[in-house]
């Protein structure tokens, strides 16, 4: 159970009539249409927005209020976006935490939904579209297809931030399913070898550059020439390694029993 509040102004003013004074808010991949309703109710309403400024595009806070206070986050600590996070409370203001792509998956909020709960202070989480899920849209992809892929595994390489032993990308790789690699692509190289001893050097990678952004770049490739043509393209930032045989250009001739007229389920009986 969450600590009580540190002081008696503070429980008067996160138990008024609206439930949460914080709202961590996924802001999806870039284009600032692919946030969702509800992310973008929460930035109409905000009083102060509290934004990773070097990821989240700028045109995603034109729907603010003008009296709103809108902070970078890009240099701040921790510490201090906490501390920011809480002036907001305790003047009783509407918070909203944007984060890129979505708030759950590398987004950093566990240690911030730590240090709330310490205050015991109520705050929710809004989803956002991740870049993997842009980038299939993009190439018009399916990310799990019937006999080819049923399985999708995110990661990411060691780099500050390190990665356990168990979940070693020579370890994730040998399953061969759709692998989708965040914040890596600086060491492109080193991944194109792993892959090439996993799966094989003719298997599709496509590499997403800013998915979602109007500079948006998607390289097509294989393991063996993914790494020169990255290089080339001089991305070393902000994007992501998919790699994986549901990303061929080619249409596979699978189906889904889903819509298949043999195919029995709760709705359809079989037709032949």
């Amino acid at each position: 159970m969450p600590n009580e509040p540190q002081n008696a102004d503070l429980q008067a003013r996160t138990s008024e009539n609206v439930p949460c004074r914080v709202a961590f808010v996924g802001a999806g991949p870039g284009d600032p249409e692919l946030i969702t309703v509800k992310g973008q109710k929460r930035l109409r309403e905000a009083d102060r927005v509290i934004y990773a400024g070097s990821l989240v595009p700028q045109s995603l806070l034109d729907v603010c209020k003008p009296d709103a206070i809108l902070m970078d986050s890009a240099s701040m600590t921790l510490e201090q976006t906490h501390a920011a996070v809480m002036e907001g409370v305790r003047r009783g203001q509407r918070v909203v935490r944007l984060h890129t792509g979505d708030p759950s998956l590398y987004g950093a909020i566990h240690e911030q939904m730590r240090l709330l709960d310490a205050e015991g202070v109520p705050y929710e989480v809004i989803p956002g579209v991740s870049a993997v899920f842009a980038a299939a849209a993009a190439l018009r992809c399916q990310l799990t297809l019937p006999e080819v892929s049923q399985t999708v595994i995110i990661t990411r390489t060691a780099g500050k931030t390190p990665v356990p032993d168990r979940e070693s990308l020579e370890k994730l790789a040998a399953h061969g399913t759709t692998l989708a690699i965040y914040l890596s692509v600086q060491d492109i190289e080193r991944l194109a070898e792993v892959l090439r001893r996993t799966y094989g050097p003719k298997t599709p990678v496509v590499v997403a550059y800013r998915v979602g952004w109007p500079d948006e770049r998607i390289l097509r490739g294989t393991v063996e020439d993914i790494a020169v043509k990255v290089r080339d393209a001089g991305i070393r930032r902000q994007a992501i390694v998919m790699v994986g045989h549901v990303f061929r250009e080619d249409r596979l001739p699978v189906r889904s029993r889903l819509y298949d007229g043999s195919f029995s389920h709760g709705f359809r009986r079989a037709q032949f």
